[in-house]
């Protein structure tokens, strides 16, 4: 579901967007900055610098801001790229509220109510907007700012006034939270952990692009996506995925913004993510 922004944000949007004029102030011009590049690592011979080619290829012709991110525990492999520029989260801060969920839950020792199992299962598997603004909302940001503290998630900046769909997020954060999914940890209980991946593996299927597209038939797949349009930086549409299979247990994010329609930036997502899976699969385990 499209995070419908309220006119308040709307008009927001256009403030934070617009610049302000100064009188008597001359701003001096900005050195041109270089363009940041996909930067690769890996234990296992020649996959670093096959991904980092691929990679930087799939976005050669794309618009936008683009960012990424890719760990694979099985190789040791890691790929970033803008790893630390913020980005509004849209819908993908939903699986940040599930886990402050899950994180307080488990500190007073208690089970998820009957009402927070349906307003969950809503929130991941369809994006409802609705049931995230119930959460986000009992929650409070004390909360969210506790789960994000113990997660490491420095980076991560809630959205204020209940804008939960303009919190600030980087690659470097999401790969982090995905990591806590995805093993073992102090943050997460193993039941919590479990019951974020079942949610991320029933998104409905209108919801399943992004970082799934192109995986190997036999590779598991979690997701969740954002997607919001505002008057700067048009479309953002974002992708965070996990996958495990083939001798791989990877996960993916790609955020972007400064794309012409959601459409664009879905198929700017799924570029990257086919090379990826792509050269994973080709290296083996």
């Amino acid at each position: 579901m499209t995070l419908r922004t309220p006119r308040r944000a709307r008009v927001l949007a256009a403030a934070v967007g617009g610049a302000v004029l100064i009188p008597g102030i001359v701003a001096a011009a900005p050195a041109a900055a270089a363009t940041p590049t996909v930067s690769c690592t890996s234990a296992k011979a020649g996959l670093a610098t096959k991904l980092q080619k691929d990679i930087t290829a799939a976005l050669a012709t794309r618009k936008g801001t683009i960012a990424v991110g890719l760990y694979d525990r099985s190789t040791r492999t890691t790929c970033t790229l803008r790893s630390s520029t913020a980005y509004d989260s849209a819908s993908v801060v939903k699986v940040t509220v599930l886990a402050t969920l899950l994180w307080d839950a488990k500190k007073h020792n208690r089970y998820l109510t009957a009402r927070e199992v349906t307003l969950t299962k809503a929130m991941i598997t369809k994006s409802d907007n609705t049931a995230t603004s119930t959460l986000w909302k009992q929650l409070g940001l004390t909360k969210i700012k506790g789960f994000l503290s113990a997660a490491g998630m420095t980076r991560t900046k809630p959205g204020a006034n209940g804008y939960w769909g303009l919190t600030q997020i980087t690659v470097t954060d999401e790969q982090k939270l995905l990591k806590l999914i995805t093993a073992k940890n102090t943050v997460l209980s193993d039941n919590s952990r479990a019951y974020i991946l079942k949610l991320m593996g029933q998104v409905i299927s209108s919801q399943r692009w992004g970082t799934p597209y192109g995986r190997p038939s036999g590779v598991s797949w979690h997701v969740k996506n954002g997607w919001l349009q505002r008057s700067t930086h048009g479309w953002r549409v974002h992708s965070v995925g996990t996958f495990k299979g083939g001798g791989h247990d990877y996960m993916i994010t790609v955020l972007t913004h400064g794309n012409s329609t959601m459409n664009y930036g879905i198929t700017t997502i799924q570029g990257v993510a086919k090379v990826i899976h792509k050269d994973l699969a080709a290296a083996g385990s």
